[in-house]
């Protein structure tokens, strides 16, 4: 969580990390915003602010890093088609899971899941949790940000020479 979580309250904490538990217990189900403040108990508006305050992350983003590494963790220890892959991990097309894969890892499926598989013959004694947090994506920027940016597009560019 982030330092500015102390200006929020206890109360709102707990009913955040509710919807949080629930995206980390089913990734691949539709989570909007209106599902999950109602699983908080709080508006949508109000709810993705605090989500976002609070994990430094708006909820999307998070449930598509959960999906990410879900994704990753079959690619890895399973056989299972791609195709399925995608399916289970809560994508409704190939190509848009391929193509948010990419963006976010920098590899395609199949190349990751080689990678994977040839790193992992002996992973010694690091425990999964450990080397769950350490390959987890870093998503601080949209998707579609990441897009324009690589694609050189004006707008990104007039805001990195403003800076």
């Amino acid at each position: 969580m982030s330092g500015e979580t102390a200006s929020q309250s206890p109360e709102l904490l707990r009913r955040l990390l509710r919807a949080k538990d629930r995206m980390d217990a089913a990734p691949a189900e539709d989570w909007p915003v209106w599902r999950l403040a109602r699983v908080s108990c709080i508006s949508g508006a109000h709810f993705a602010r605090s989500f976002k305050q609070a994990f430094g992350v708006p909820p999307h983003r998070y449930l598509l890093t959960r999906r990410i590494e879900r994704a990753t963790t079959l690619l890895r220890e399973t056989d299972l088609p791609i195709t399925e892959i995608a399916y289970r991990t809560g994508w409704r097309s190939l190509g848009t899971f391929g193509r948010t894969f990419r963006d976010i890892t920098g590899r395609n499926p199949g190349e990751i899941r080689a990678y994977e598989r040839s790193r992992m013959q002996d992973p010694g004694r690091v425990p999964a949790c450990v080397l769950g947090a350490a390959l987890r994506p870093a998503l601080t920027m949209a998707v579609s940000e990441k897009r324009r940016r690589k694609a050189g597009d004006i707008t990104g560019v007039q805001e990195k020479e403003a800076l």
